[in-house]
């Protein structure tokens, strides 16, 4: 028998993987319901409840025929849709496309991005928990008469992966943008049908997917409903030398927010920057004054301080070489990729904030009146480099994951820390500090990606 979980349904509906020649196909990660969760306590506690009997099983394979057997030009296009990359991608590429657009995301774009990430895989090792236990055939597996719209995944059918990373991807946002949770929940059940269109799933695996999504949401949106991030600052700005100055600073709360992994916002805290009237300090500045500005610099600068370059770009590196080494057609490893590069900005903006704001430290024009920013500064102090700080944790995190590429994407990161130099923003004690703090917060994040069970 195919397996002891497979005795609710007849003999003729266990079919060994043998009978199908498929021996000589892995299974897709069999062992990745057993893999660490970040916001749920495990996959086993998630299990959704046994599929539909025999008969059941049966009748909705009709009905999947019967579907097969029409023509349905919207029907293709949302299949065609939603296979595109990994169960997750068209969430992050929604969200990733909003950055782009200027749409509403909240004051806090990554925050959107982490929690979206986290239900995404949570959902996605829950439902191959459920999967490799109850071990459901897929349709075509039961009946290889039945033409399908895309080729079967070799991994079992129930519960429907794409619903349950639709399902709590949609409820997150929903959450997080409620005015539009009415079209994210309709977004959630287009994915989630696909599947059953395509002829890959059946009807029970797509609700039972839904279900289980929604419910991996529930639990990560209380874990956002106490991150903090809703406090209300009612301190002041301090003044004295070597003080930034301005007033209504930026993300001064986020230093009280909750770390994922970090054991503090301050663990990794930046040793206290030099006196600005230090000679270091103003040959720095003079460095920032005197720095010889191109086209090329300029438009790098304007890159980085651009919504992709904020937000967006690791996203787009992790898109493309998923594509390319077909991590997309292997959903908990696709998951946990977009969780750890949406995970480590969530602390490294905690940490880059806390430094921020231990040091009250001057801007180089503040400092420096000789000295003209290529674009408006942001209104916060300047140590440690933000940008410095998320480009060099998320390209240390994209190394980890896609090793082949390491040496160019740590260039990338470096680049983004030195535009804040080249646009006037920042010194380069600044950047310096900053990329060693991103790459301390990345090495925790490396480490819980060594022990999550994935080897």
């Amino acid at each position: 028998m195919h397996s002891r979980r497979c005795a609710h349904a007849a003999l003729s509906l266990c079919l060994a993987p043998v009978v199908l020649g498929q021996t000589t196909k892995q299974p897709v990660e069999p062992g990745a319901g057993n893999w660490r969760t970040w916001v749920i306590s495990s996959g086993k506690d998630y299990r959704v409840p046994p599929p539909p009997d025999a008969a059941a099983t049966a009748a909705e394979l009709a009905w999947l025929k019967g579907f097969a057997a029409q023509s349905d030009p919207r029907a293709a296009e949302q299949i065609n849709f939603w296979d595109a990359g990994a169960p997750g991608y068209r969430w992050i590429d929604l969200i990733s496309n909003r950055n782009l657009q200027a749409q509403p995301l909240t004051a806090y774009p990554h925050r959107v991005m982490t929690y979206v990430a986290l239900a995404i895989y949570d959902a996605t090792i829950a439902a191959w928990e459920s999967k490799y236990y109850y071990n459901r055939p897929r349709p075509s597996e039961l009946d290889p008469t039945l033409r399908t719209a895309l080729p079967t995944p070799n991994s079992p059918s129930y519960p429907s992966e794409h619903a349950a990373a639709a399902g709590a991807a949609a409820a997150v946002l929903a959450y997080m943008l409620p005015n539009e949770a009415t079209h994210f929940n309709a977004l959630a059940e287009e994915a989630a049908r696909s599947r059953m269109l395509a002829g890959l799933q059946f009807p029970s695996d797509y609700t039972a997917g839904l279900e289980l999504g929604r419910r991996v949401a529930e639990r990560v949106i209380e874990k956002a409903r106490a991150d903090g991030s809703d406090a209300v600052w009612t301190g002041t700005v301090p003044t004295g030398p070597c003080m930034w100055v301005g007033t209504n600073p930026g993300n001064v709360t986020a230093t009280g927010w909750r770390t994922l992994l970090l054991t503090a916002a301050n663990e990794f805290r930046p040793t206290p920057p030099p006196a600005c009237d230090s000679q270091q300090v103003r040959a720095q500045a003079a460095d920032v004054r005197n720095f010889p500005r191109t086209f090329v610099t300029n438009y790098k600068a304007f890159y980085w301080q651009s919504p992709e370059g904020i937000q967006v770009w690791p996203y787009t590196y992790a898109n493309k070489w998923m594509f390319e080494d077909k991590t997309d057609q292997n959903p908990p490893r696709a998951a946990r990729g977009y969780a750890l590069i949406a995970a480590v900005l969530w602390d490294a903006f905690i940490a880059s904030q806390d430094g921020k704001f231990a040091s009250w430290y001057i801007r180089p024009h503040q400092l420096d009146s000789g000295i003209v920013p290529l674009f408006p500064v942001p209104n916060f102090p300047s140590y440690p480099s933000n940008h410095s700080t998320f480009s060099a944790a998320r390209s240390e995190v994209l190394a980890y994951l896609f090793p082949r590429y390491a040496e160019f994407i740590r260039g990338v990161g470096k680049e983004g820390g030195d535009s804040r130099i080249w646009a006037g923003i920042h010194y380069e004690m600044d950047n310096e500090a900053g990329v060693r703090l991103g790459r301390s917060v990345a090495q925790k994040f490396i480490a819980w990606g060594n022990s999550d069970g994935s080897q």
